[in-house]
């Protein structure tokens, strides 16, 4: 199944990601109660994503979302498929440092856990300057600006900056590993519930923050997500993954008002409405999906 979006940014430049066919065999081992066998984690995951879109991967843990990041970002090895990075084959798993650092300023990634994603013994600047240092040719008085407009880019004051992530909040520290994502100037940011750690007030920050980032550039998201309320609020268009497969696609609002595939529809049911109780069944709500109740 394959998911599409016009971008008004950029009509003319050919898609600057692109997922055909792609799918994920893992072996499983052998145990004293199981056989050895094969898992599917993804099962044909086709989509494209323009220049200056936002595409979401929607499902629960388990479906495949996280391991098609993987292989996207060159983490992991597509069993079978093919991965184009603006029009041009992306190549098997990236393993030598040119490889890693072709695909690196490419696409990037944020992950889920600010608090592990960064090195506590650097400080903020030491961290942004190191990737200035491996991507580009600049001079140290150049780097220091370019880190300096990051920070501003991603709303981190000086103190921050000459700070260490151990002296920063969670939304702070995922502010940063924003900034470490974007020094890179990559084409694509690939967000793995990168909002999912951190406090609903927090969340809202960092949201508003990243539709900034994207007026202000031509960069393109693929967000990866079960919370509906944020691919609601950052992304056009939705997939959604079941058991390694891609169940539903099409935009955003049609997807959480008026979805068509059953898990669709009980991932929708799923969303607490008004009134709603811990632990009670799901009652129907007007609340659209993805809305703040």
């Amino acid at each position: 199944m394959t998911v599409s979006n016009a971008s008004p940014a950029a009509p003319d430049r050919a898609p600057v990601l692109q997922a055909r066919g792609l799918r994920r065999v893992f072996r499983v081992p052998r145990t004293a109660d199981r056989p050895s066998g094969e898992l599917v984690a993804v099962d044909d995951v086709s989509f494209t994503l323009p220049c200056g879109g936002s595409l979401a991967i929607v499902g629960e843990s388990g479906s495949g979302k996280t391991t098609v990041a993987r292989m996207l970002v060159g983490l992991d090895t597509p069993t079978a498929g093919d991965i184009l990075i603006d029009g041009e084959p992306a190549g098997p798993r990236a393993r030598s440092r040119t490889q890693r650092r072709i695909r690196a300023r490419k696409i990037q990634m944020v992950f889920q856990d600010p608090y592990g994603s960064l090195d506590r013994r650097q400080t903020v600047a030491s961290c942004l300057d190191e990737i200035l240092r491996v991507h580009f040719d600049l001079s140290a008085e150049q780097r220091v600006a370019r880190v300096a407009e990051l920070a501003d880019l991603v709303g981190l004051d000086e103190r921050m900056v000459r700070g260490r992530p151990t002296a920063l909040s969670g939304g702070q520290r995922q502010r940063v590993a924003i900034a470490r994502a974007l020094a890179a100037e990559p084409d694509v940011v690939i967000l793995d519930e990168a909002v999912a750690a951190l406090d609903v007030s927090i969340q809202a920050q960092v949201l508003n923050l990243l539709a900034d980032i994207r007026d202000r550039t031509s960069i393109s998201y693929l967000l990866i997500s079960h919370d509906l309320a944020v691919v609601r609020q950052l992304c056009e268009e939705a997939i959604v993954m079941h058991c390694g497969s891609v169940v539903e696609c099409g935009p955003t609002d049609r997807i959480l008002d008026d979805p068509q595939h059953p898990y669709t529809q009980r991932l929708r049911a799923s969303v607490p409405g008004p009134g709603w109780v811990p632990g009670a069944a799901p009652q129907p709500s007007e609340t659209r999906a993805g809305e703040p109740t």
